[in-house]
């Protein structure tokens, strides 16, 4: 591989010169920096970009680190974060897994947003007390070097529950998230002060995990306690749509008998007979508001949390909840 060293003896000048030209230095002239850049050239240079992170200490990359990648939800998150990165003059790595962790103590990259159970709030902090920059999207941390961009996960189940309470239900399922998920968390807490309001309904929680299969295992559990009309909310879509289709396989109806209402209006729910009623929030601005926040506070930018606001999205899911009859074969 060619380093400087063969420029420089090739060009006849000192190694410093030949760094001096190689990055735009008005310490080397015009002629000087034009030869210098046309021997790179002719040589099929490549610039170490290690090397250059460490002595510049910035490697115009940003990290976003996931749980994993599945998921709807994901890819207008990661759009919204590569328009911005792009525009700024930043690229954008996706991480998964604990092995990625050390690409911030290494700094192989300049910052990093996380939406990763798989980092610990003390491990953040700690990169956080080394001057490392983060945004988080999913957990409260106090910290000069860490931003939070929430989505306002109370807000949205609050707006869920209510809505199959004053539907008239009487009798409402709560699929769960995975267990240490901070928006399964978040949602829970809300549906519980709903709940503490409203003395005459039965709650029933059943543990999901935000995926389809999840839904599935929850609909198998529903129909067989079924003994009349029921409410459901799932913490995501995902689930709410594995239980959509469970159910569409028994002699029981979403929205005469089972009334379901999910969270993140992912595009699938658009085209589900009946409609699925959900919670909506832009992934994009999500995603977009994150970035832009990582990279105020890398320019030493003083920022303010934020929160990403969220809306009731009506279907015909969700029915009054009026005594239906269903003949059990």
């Amino acid at each position: 591989m060619v380093s400087i060293k063969d420029i420089a003896k090739k060009a006849g000048v000192s190694i410093s010169t030949v760094s001096y030209a190689l990055n735009g230095s008005s310490k080397v002239t015009d002629e000087t920096s034009s030869k210098i850049l046309a021997i790179a050239r002719e040589l099929n240079y490549i610039p170490n970009a290690a090397a250059r992170t460490l002595k510049k200490r910035e490697s115009k990359i940003l990290g976003v680190f996931l749980t994993d990648f599945k998921g709807d939800v994901y890819g207008e998150l990661l759009g919204g974060m590569k328009e911005v990165c792009n525009a700024q003059g930043y690229d954008l790595i996706v991480c998964s897994g604990k092995q990625s962790h050390r690409m911030l103590p290494e700094r192989m990259i300049d910052g990093a947003v996380i939406l990763d159970q798989t980092f610990t709030s003390e491990e953040l902090l700690t990169y956080a007390d080394r001057n490392h920059k983060i945004v988080v999207l999913d957990r409260e941390l106090d910290h000069p070097n860490i931003n939070q961009v929430l989505l306002d996960n109370k807000a949205g189940a609050t707006l869920a529950t209510e809505y199959l309470v004053e539907q008239g239900h009487k009798k409402i399922y709560v699929v769960t998230g995975p267990a240490g998920s901070f928006d399964s968390i978040q949602r829970m807490k809300a549906v519980k002060l709903v709940a503490d309001r409203a003395d005459d309904v039965e709650w029933i929680e059943i543990a999901g995990d935000f995926k389809k299969s999840g839904g599935e295992h929850a609909a198998e559990q529903i129909v067989r306690e079924y003994k009349g009309p029921v409410a459901v909310f799932c913490l995501n879509d995902e689930m709410a749509i594995g239980l959509c289709n469970r159910i569409a396989e028994t002699d029981l109806r979403i929205g005469d008998h089972i009334h379901v209402i999910g969270f993140d209006n992912i595009e699938l729910t658009r085209y589900m007979q009946p409609r699925l009623a959900t919670i909506d929030y832009s992934k994009h601005k999500w995603g977009a508001l994150a970035s832009e926040q990582l990279i105020k506070i890398i320019a030493g930018e003083k920022v303010e949390h934020e929160r990403i606001y969220v809306t009731l999205v009506e279907g015909e899911s969700v029915g009054k909840g009026v005594k239906s009859i269903v003949t059990r074969g």
